[in-house]
């Protein structure tokens, strides 16, 4: 698709189609801006901007033809701008593809269900939420969610093994909150302290413990324990309640309830930091 930035008093038109054969043009000397899409010269782009009134009998037209090539034209927040390169395969590809390469790394060939994330998310309280760090964010269903959620100045470090993720979500995401990072979520602490922080408020983890390289998972909820701040929580799903094993011997009070609306069937805990402020 091509698109034509804003001009100021100059002749510009609009132009969709695929690379750089356009297949529909529409100009006016008075029309100074549209702008959707992405091409290789042209950033992506989803805003709409008119600038004279006798542009407006444009409008329908190119509406309609901008619904015929299925192009969103609202505007999204500047705080959560997303973008997908034409070279990376869709989400639900990468999970699959991801999955099939570390099997014992991802807890389920199904991304999380909008249910899963809203009930796992609901004891969150953003205003206080600071720094939040997710352990396997896989291809970002819940990063996004999650930075819809948080206060401009909040961080979120999303940690992961796999190289493959981290590109997807550098690609990805574009929030300057948002910190994608290769590693072992048990080297969480120097993972943090290399960003220049010194906790976690809430970490957030779908890693599947009971299927996990023998003592990896105790060495990741030993080392989110560390890292917790007083009053914060760490945040489970699960599809085994194995996983309790894990939590249960550093976080006193631990809250479990089921989400059946899911593919499994997922296990939620929340387990609460009971260090002193």
């Amino acid at each position: 698709m091509t698109a034509i930035s804003p001009g100021c008093g100059m002749r510009v038109g609009y132009a969709i189609g695929c690379g750089s054969q356009p297949v529909a043009r529409m100009c006016h000397p008075g029309f100074r801006g549209i702008a959707v899409g992405s091409s290789r010269n042209h950033p992506p782009s989803r805003t709409l901007q008119l600038c004279d009134a006798a542009s407006l009998r444009y409008v329908r037209p190119l509406r309609a033809i901008l619904r015929k090539f299925r192009v969103n034209t609202s505007t999204t927040r500047d705080t959560a701008t997303r973008t997908r390169r034409a070279s990376l395969p869709t989400p639900w590809g990468m999970f699959f593809r991801g999955f099939l390469k570390h099997p014992v790394m991802v807890g389920s060939v199904i991304p999380s269900s909008d249910r899963l994330i809203a009930s796992m998310l609901a004891p969150v309280d953003w205003a206080k939420c600071k720094v939040f760090v997710e352990y396997g964010p896989g291809v970002g269903t819940f990063c996004r969610p999650i930075l819809e959620k948080m206060a401009p100045d909040a961080r979120l470090i999303a940690i992961d093994t796999n190289p493959d993720f981290i590109g997807y979500l550098d690609a990805t995401i574009l929030d300057s909150r948002f910190t994608a990072v290769e590693g072992s979520a048990a080297d969480v602490a120097q993972i943090l302290a290399d960003l220049g922080l010194d906790g976690a408020d809430y970490v957030l983890s779908g890693l599947p413990f009971s299927t996990l390289p023998s003592g990896v998972g105790a060495r990741i909820a030993t080392a989110t324990a560390q890292v917790m701040q007083p009053g914060g929580a760490f945040l489970v799903y699960q599809y085994s309640p194995r996983v309790r094993d894990f939590i249960a011997p550093h976080f006193a009070r631990i809250d479990h309830r089921m989400v059946w609306w899911n593919v499994p069937p997922a296990q939620l805990y929340w387990a609460w930091s009971d260090k002193p402020a």
